[in-house]
């Protein structure tokens, strides 16, 4: 008995200290960044040319091509995800598990700060923040165990930050670092409480300090670098990234007392520690040749998931543990290779048409993971764009920028076993997610 109203206030101490934070959220392990693509052009391109945007969304993908423009920019954009993410399980009609949007505003910056400097060498500084809900939601956060199964990878994002700069260090050698910032919650509750989840004299102290993850970038102008007068190398790149790990992370601390069985000189000591939004570490190679209206383009990630499997451990929600302490099921990953590629062409000079196109496989190898009972499938994805420069304008120096993508991704059919009040079923698992995306960009 002891051990089961251990678990029920565990829960309670969890619901109550992350209630402020978002309260019937779902969250995914991933976020914006991987899952779909920052900017328009970063969806339609299946983020196969990202590495070498002029945006400032290259502040995620490659910092050393914030130089690629030696203009300031201000992008706002709006995405809005539409998913279909289906279990078929006998018995049941509606193989629909969820279907919740996702929907974020972001809203970039960067600008050339080399004037700070006696030297004025060029130094370009970039800006990315987004809100998930249209703005009205900054901290998406969910972490549980489910009976009915729970897609891995995809629900609200939360909030993402994105600080760094670049820079030229010779000819058509540019580099560039930044950072993806996280929160790492804290919480520590002092409360009494009865059994029925009553609480009394509850003392609530939540805090949260930034996490900070590196990027790193390098990028080189075959052209510029040998044959600064032209030659056949002229329009050819070649970038290379570095991705730290990252997640969000929750850590609550209580102090239950429970008259009976604990009396206020013996508190129930209860220590709660979880993750969401997990990216793994990533290493990423491309190359893009460029010509007169024309780019075309791939790259290849490498997906370090195989870290996942320690963090899982660590956390007191996900654990997989039995109420013995015993491992009751093994999640196992594995690190996986995501190949892009992608275009884009010039149309009647004021306009230009994207696409891209990629295949990531499922990091997720274990086909049934009790209590955590998750979903994961490879998926096909494809991405269409249009962008479109407005030059008459009468009041900015530079002409606007409007871009529009659509990106679909398609997730394969998989089986899974899922261990339901003591029993397993097989279920089948597919989904579609639709994801459109716009933007404004003003230079400066």
């Amino acid at each position: 008995m002891q051990t089961t109203h251990g678990t029920a206030i565990r829960r309670l101490a969890l619901g109550i200290a992350l209630a402020g934070a978002s309260a019937g959220t779902h969250a995914s392990m991933g976020n914006i960044g991987t899952s779909y693509g920052i900017f328009p052009e970063d969806l339609a391109t299946a983020q196969a040319l990202s590495m070498f945007n002029s945006q400032v969304s290259a502040n995620y993908y490659n910092p050393a091509a914030l130089v690629k423009d030696e203009r300031g920019e201000l992008t706002q954009a709006i995405m809005h995800a539409e998913q279909e993410l289906r279990a078929e399980r006998p018995g049941i009609e509606n193989d629909v598990l969820s279907d919740e949007p996702s929907q974020s505003v972001l809203v970039g910056m960067k600008t050339n700060i080399g004037s700070l400097l006696q030297s004025g060498h060029p130094i370009h500084l970039g800006f990315i923040a987004g809100v998930e809900e249209y703005g009205k939601e900054m901290l998406a956060f969910s972490s549980e165990a489910s009976e009915t199964g729970q897609f891995m990878r995809y629900g609200r994002e939360p909030l993402f930050l994105s600080v760094g700069a670049g820079t030229r260090i010779w000819r058509g050698i540019s580099i560039g670092g930044a950072s993806r910032i996280t929160l790492d919650s804290t919480a520590e509750l002092n409360t009494t409480s009865n059994f029925a989840g009553e609480t009394e004299n509850t003392e609530l102290k939540v805090g949260a300090e930034p996490a900070i993850r590196s990027i790193l970038g390098l990028t080189l102008n075959w052209g510029d670098t040998f044959c600064p007068e032209g030659c056949f190398l002229s329009g050819l790149e070649t970038g290379m990234t570095y991705r730290n790990s990252s997640a969000s992370s929750t850590t609550v601390n209580s102090n239950v007392v429970v008259p009976g069985p604990f009396p206020p000189s013996d508190p129930l000591n209860l220590a709660v520690s979880t993750i969401d939004s997990y990216q793994p570490e990533i290493y990423a190679f491309g190359t893009q040749y460029a010509g007169d209206g024309w780019r075309f383009g791939f790259t290849v990630e490498q997906r370090k998931w195989s870290a996942l499997e320690e963090e899982l451990e660590k956390d007191t929600v996900k654990d997989q543990q039995d109420l013995s302490g015993n491992a009751s099921t093994y999640a196992e990953f594995d690190d996986t290779v995501v190949p892009r590629i992608g275009g884009e062409v010039d149309l009647f000079g004021h306009f230009s048409v994207l696409f891209g196109a990629a295949y990531e496989e499922s990091p997720l190898q274990s086909e049934q993971t009790p209590k955590l009972n998750y979903f994961d499938n490879d998926r096909i994805i494809g991405g269409l764009g249009l962008s479109a420069t407005y030059e008459r304008t009468r009041f900015f120096t530079y002409p606007i920028r409007f871009d529009i993508g659509y990106q679909y991704q398609q997730l394969q059919e998989r089986d899974f076993t899922v261990q339901r009040a003591g029993n397993t079923e097989t279920v089948t698992t597919d989904g579609d997610i639709h994801v459109v995306s716009g933007s404004i960009t003003f230079k400066f």
